[in-house]
């Protein structure tokens, strides 16, 4: 079904070029697109495995989308393996007993529906390895030997994540697991004869068990207090006890030892206050790393085994860890490490003599990274208390150099069950040096990283409580002398928009204008429309419309249904190939606050999906957002 013209009055023209459609665009003036061009030229690069020889792996992007690269040196040449139009995914290099090369994952548009490919680096050649049709094929993981692969597919109906395991030798392919509902590979045991799987079934809830694959037995593991979260199950070297990162009975993630012989479970990081959010065994069974997220700013700690000794390592840069990989020998541990003044960049720790390794070394477009700014994290007091006191909502801050008064934008992130981290931003850091307008991030409550008590803060009929996060964040942008309250917009993507349109329903008196990129505007047609494998996983976070005072509740709240009271000029962007939030979620709003005689802008791209993965779209865009708070901020 092609998009409809969304204008139903002549006054409004519908400009299509190529796959970009758009209503009340201004055109971009040739002097933006050459201000920003340095910033949009920034780019990263992402772990994603070990080869036999020692070389590296790593997603990057020379041209419009992320491919994989091999890096054969500390700092040397990126050899470009994939050359696809659109980005990969789930890179995963074959173990070094397997063959040559590495599985990746790939859709069509930013329809999600990805099909998972081995590529061969003996023969260059790839092999689609799932089935090409509408159905998603996430999380490949390797046996030991590289000899299976199990994979998530939703390929038998559509709705259920059933668990598949290829031979990759005579390359026949079988359902291992069809119990319904979300069910993840996590770890194969050392002989293959064996799979440790979780049922996910919210941020809040999963279901941790061992598969025996030849005979198809299923057995749950119990849950202590009955119900928890968990992000990490592994094997230990011994091929009996585990390593696995949950809540049970505890406030944070925590990383765990069991031994079904031993007992009870041993606490391995009990005394870290924070959600363990990585976790890496090595090979040889020798060590075993792992990430802390500490207030938004990641540890790494590895430790010998079976011992559970802490080893020296070297200084890290401070910033957020990610994609932690032991080489085959188990000597060296590489990660992607990300700042708020630097993209991501791939590094190894030579845990020998413990020294830290850069393999690569991103662009960031010709700009003097000494002018990035890093945020500061600040907590501002919200309208409930806590044990007595008021709650605080953690922030970063960004603040151009000069005195101010500056006029802010805050930027709320999606999920809702994400956390807002200081990571590399070339748009912030054009918006801090070009335009001098402070960014404000806040984590309300519903993020994650923070507690499972603060996770579950926005629930079912306590949605609109985040939205008071925002109203508490613009009393706290009142009272900063160098902050120009009456200059306030706010931005953010998938529920980061719906948080954009609700906030521009309570407080439009107190914000010029908001940027909506891929937001839900009504819970009832976004849970009507979003793609069937989705829906339950949303009823879990937002509440099922299904009951009826639910549905009500919804109804109520809904920025569709309140659109007449959102007078601030409005941004909305979307891809049209959403399977998340459709696109109809953007097209009504766009529609019902246009109907307030509202200036109105919006962006689709046909060639998108949930959020804008191309650069030549994700460059428009941007440039069409720094014009709309030009004219709509700062008044130029």
């Amino acid at each position: 079904m092609a998009p409809p013209a969304l204008a139903e009055t002549p006054a409004v023209a519908r400009v299509e070029v190529g796959n970009r459609v758009s209503e009340n665009l201004p055109e971009v003036p040739a002097e933006l697109i050459e201000r920003l061009d340095r910033y949009q030229n920034t780019r990263g690069a992402s772990f994603a495995g070990w080869l036999e020889d020692g070389s590296l792996v790593v997603t990057t992007r020379f041209a419009e989308t992320n491919q994989a690269h091999r890096v054969r040196t500390p700092l040397g040449m990126r050899e470009q393996l994939t050359f696809y139009r659109e980005p990969i995914n789930a890179v995963g290099t074959a173990p070094a007993q397997g063959a040559d090369g590495f599985v990746f994952g790939k859709d069509v548009g930013g329809s999600e529906f990805w099909q998972l490919f081995w590529y061969d680096l003996a023969s260059r050649d790839v092999t689609m390895l799932t089935d090409g049709q509408r159905s998603q094929n996430t999380t490949p993981l390797w046996s030991h030997d590289g000899r299976q692969l199990a994979w998530a597919s939703t390929a038998r109906n559509g709705t259920d994540y059933d668990l598949w395991v290829r031979d990759m030798a005579t390359g026949e392919a079988r359902i291992v697991l069809k119990e319904g509902g979300l069910w993840t590979p996590m770890d194969f045991s050392p002989d293959g004869k064996r799979l440790l799987v979780l049922r996910y079934v919210s941020i809040n809830e999963s279901y941790p068990g061992e598969l025996d694959l030849a005979t198809g037995k299923l057995e749950l593991f119990p849950v202590d207090g009955g119900k928890a979260a968990f992000n990490a199950f592994r094997y230990a070297p011994d091929g009996r006890s585990v390593y696995y990162v949950s809540d049970e009975e505890r406030e944070f993630l925590t990383l765990r030892h069991h031994d079904p012989a031993g007992g009870a479970p041993t606490l391995v990081s009990g005394d870290v206050p924070w959600d363990v959010a990585e976790l890496a065994i090595a090979d040889d069974g020798r060590h075993l790393a792992y990430v802390a997220n500490e207030d938004g700013i990641s540890r790494l700690r590895v430790l010998s085994l079976p011992g559970h000794r802490e080893i020296p390592l070297p200084a890290l840069p401070i910033g957020v860890i990610g994609g932690l990989g032991f080489s085959p020998d188990g000597q060296r541990l590489a990660l992607t490490l990300n700042s708020a003044t630097s993209p991501s960049d791939v590094y190894v720790v030579e845990l020998a003599t413990a020294t830290l390794v850069r393999w690569t070394q991103s662009e960031v477009g010709g700009l003097d990274a000494s002018n990035f700014r890093a945020p500061t994290l600040v907590r501002y007091p919200t309208f409930d208390s806590v044990d007595g006191k008021p709650r605080t909502i953690p922030a970063f801050y960004y603040r151009p150099e000069g005195e101010g008064p500056f006029p802010v934008v805050v930027n709320i992130h999606g999920g809702p069950e994400a956390q807002a981290l200081p990571v590399f931003n070339p748009s912030i850091q054009f918006m801090l040096e070009e335009l001098k307008v402070a960014v404000l991030v806040p984590n309300v409550r519903g993020s994650a990283g923070y507690g499972k008590s603060y996770l579950q803060l926005d629930n079912g009929f306590l949605r609109e409580d985040s939205v008071k996060d925002i109203g508490a964040l613009l009393d706290w942008i009142g009272q900063q002398p160098e902050l120009d309250a009456k200059r306030v917009g706010v931005s953010g993507g998938s529920y980061g928009g719906y948080m954009v349109l609700a906030s521009l329903v309570h407080f439009n008196d107190r914000i010029r204008a908001g940027i909506d990129v891929v937001g839900i505007s009504d819970f009832g047609t976004f849970l009507a429309n979003t793609e069937s494998y989705r829906r339950d996983l949303r009823r879990a976070e937002y509440g099922d419309e299904r009951i009826p005072e639910m549905k009500a509740f919804h109804d109520r709240i809904a920025p569709l249904n309140n659109a007449g009271k959102i007078t601030s000029p409005l941004f909305v962007a979307q891809g049209y190939n959403d399977p998340r939030v459709p696109w109809t979620e953007a097209e009504q709003i766009v529609k019902a606050v246009r109907g307030n005689g509202d200036d109105v802008w919006y962006l689709l791209f046909k060639d998108e999906g949930h959020g804008f993965r191309k650069k030549a779209n994700s460059d428009y865009f941007g440039a069409a957002s720094v014009l709309f708070w030009q004219k709509h901020l700062l008044g130029e």
